[in-house]
């Protein structure tokens, strides 16, 4: 008996779309795709629900025939290719026939669309692949795809999703991608009826503006210029200024006008800027690459953002370059000044001729020879490889120390600080030293997990509340965190779609920066948002209990000291205790090791 057969297109289509159409984003990209190959030059975008319910797409490009409309959702039917090897001369963004037909196999979809030499257009409407209606209707020129209840015949993809802040923030990563690489159309994204974004159109310094720019803070004189043209490519767009890196940083790359994720292209960016970064902070960039079609390959992964080049090597040297040209000319990176006396020491030359070194040949110098040489200078060379012998600071540290606790906290028990960093207790059998901003640290992230977990974070009102302005990501990213961040402390408003007022914060950081510890929290956030609930709970105290056991300029008082201490005293925390992180908060040191070290 056979076994083996044909699979029927609608499966066919659905296993398709497992790669090509993953959440509700990549539907906005596949239809966006399509309107700027159909010459669009207005594009409007409309979401309900982060995409699960509806997702609408209109465009006034060319339209589509009754005919093509049909055969544009049958499986590799393309008007972009005819073959092979126009794979490699590729000027759409769309070539391979897939996407409308996957999106059409785990959705219900209704297109408008008409000619601009047609005097009616053509209405269809598909559900998980099965056309339902075909009908001539009147609607403008152009075309209108609306996509309804994705997944709904697919329920464990469905439940995948994830929340609707999150989903919407994916339809804005893409959005921006396409966006900020096509400034000459306009776009207008509406969420649930609230609009979004209305992009007018302009250069591509105006669309970034248009993209990051919060109110009056303008985020393009945080760039600077980037341009390279050579034979084999040219390069052009902008680089953030090194004193304005930070954790959330914008980054992207361009090829032919499709956004493209490449890390070895992203490393000649970091070495442009050595020696200009702190730790932990990266650049800006919008770094456009238009290259012949025959030297690049697309069709190496079905969402089409991992691109390999003929030539990687010399334009990641060209791509080096010009971003130091560019850091150069505007006088943010360090130079020599060659004609500068005093920075290097030069030998001169005096003018007098040179006399020659003499060297003495020896005609008899055989190097086989035993005599040349005397083996007791080579013996005991084996003696190389031992180990070099421990030191008494080595010992020390080698020996099992005995776990130490806290004594009782009295009013006589002595406290001394050192060097402002940290605190010396003088006990019977050793010298007790604390490190008291960790110790602060690891007593306040279990006050504020337990207030997280109990929803009873202690507020400290700020008397000039705070104004901060964010991106649109970033403030989705607000949204989502919301509870959590009220559960701590923090009291919000929200003033307009990218505007907040924080008007608390919470106690245990008082009247330290509220804007930038929730800047750092909402970085934190976005690095944090595939873990589980629990585990950001976790992150979100420890993060926050760091920023309040920061030093702020002033020092503990006594009794703050010992409150420290006996806090430390109830959570049982001695010196074999260490911190989330791995690090001691307190060492002692025993009256034998000082009589060591004062006896050598």
């Amino acid at each position: 008996m056979d076994v083996i057969h044909l699979l029927p297109d609608s499966v066919a289509n659905q296993i398709a779309a497992g790669e090509v159409i993953q959440r509700p984003a990549s539907c906005l990209k596949e239809l966006v795709e399509n309107s700027i190959d159909a010459g669009a030059t207005d594009i409007q975008i409309i979401v309900q629900d982060a995409g699960r319910t509806m997702l609408q797409v209109i465009d006034n490009g060319s339209g589509m025939s009754p005919t093509d409309v049909r055969m544009s959702f049958e499986r590799h039917a393309t008007s972009k290719i005819r073959q092979a090897a126009d794979l490699f001369s590729l000027h759409t963004m769309g070539f391979r026939g897939e996407a409308l037909p996957s999106i059409a196999a785990v959705s219900q979809v209704e297109v408008l669309t008409r000619r601009k030499e047609d005097e009616v257009g053509t209405r269809l409407v598909i559900s998980a692949s099965k056309v339902e209606e075909q009908t001539a209707v009147a609607t403008p020129v152009g075309t209108n795809f609306k996509v309804k209840n994705i997944f709904f015949n697919i329920p464990a993809r469905r439940r995948f999703l994830k929340t609707n802040q999150t989903e919407l923030r994916n339809l804005l990563a893409d959005f921006y991608r396409i966006a900020l690489v096509y400034p000459n159309i306009h776009f207008m994204f509406v969420n649930e009826d609230e609009v979004l974004f209305d992009l007018y159109e302009g250069s591509y310094k105006q669309r970034i503006e248009q993209l990051f720019g919060k109110g009056k803070h303008s985020y393009t004189n945080r760039l600077v210029e980037l341009k390279a043209e050579t034979d084999l490519v040219r390069i052009y767009g902008f680089i953030g200024k090194p004193e304005d890196a930070g954790r959330q940083s914008q980054q992207y790359f361009f090829v032919n006008g499709r956004f493209m994720r490449h890390p070895y292209f992203h490393k000649a960016v970091l070495q442009g800027y050595q020696g200009t970064l702190t730790q932990d902070n990266n650049p800006s960039y919008f770094i456009y690459f238009d290259i012949a079609p025959d030297q690049i390959d697309i069709n190496i992964h079905p969402t089409k953002t991992e691109i390999k080049f003929v030539d990687e090597q010399p334009i990641w040297q060209i791509l080096l370059a010009a971003v130091r040209e560019s850091l150069g000319k505007f006088n943010l990176v360090p130079s020599l000044d060659f004609n500068r006396e005093g920075d290097i020491d030069i030998p001169v030359f005096d003018g007098k001729q040179a006399k020659q070194p003499k060297v003495q040949i020896s005609a008899d110098y055989n190097p086989f020879k035993e005599n040349n040489y005397n083996r007791e200078r080579i013996t005991g060379w084996d003696k190389l490889f031992e180990p070099l012998p421990r030191t008494d600071d080595e010992n020390a540290e080698a020996q099992v120390m005995p776990t130490i606790s806290l004594p009782p906290v009295t009013d006589d028990l002595p406290i001394m600080p050192i060097a402002g960093k940290y605190l010396l207790l003088p006990l019977p059998d050793c010298l007790l030293i604390i490190h008291p901003q960790r110790l602060l640290a690891s007593v306040l992230y279990e006050q504020i997990l337990t207030n997280i977990q109990n929803r009873k974070g202690i507020r400290h009102p700020i008397l000039f509340p705070e104004v901060l302005d964010l991106t649109r990501e970033q403030a989705e990213q607000l949204v989502q965190i919301q509870d959590d961040l009220n559960a701590i402390g923090f009291e919000i408003d929200r003033l307009s779609a990218n505007s907040f007022s924080i008007v608390s914060v919470p106690a245990e950081i008082g009247n330290t920066n509220g804007v930038q510890t929730l800047l750092n929290l909402l970085d934190h956030a976005d690095r944090e948002q595939t873990s589980t609930h629990t585990a950001w709970q976790q992150n979100l105290a420890a993060l926050l209990a760091e920023t309040a056991s920061q030093p702020s300029g002033q020092t503990m008082t006594d009794m703050q000291m010992r409150n420290l201490l006996k806090e430390c005293i109830k959570r049982k925390i001695s010196t074999s205790t260490r911190n989330r992180n791995g690090q001691k908060m307190m060492i002692a040191i025993t009256f034998d090791e000082l009589a060591k070290r004062f006896n050598n």
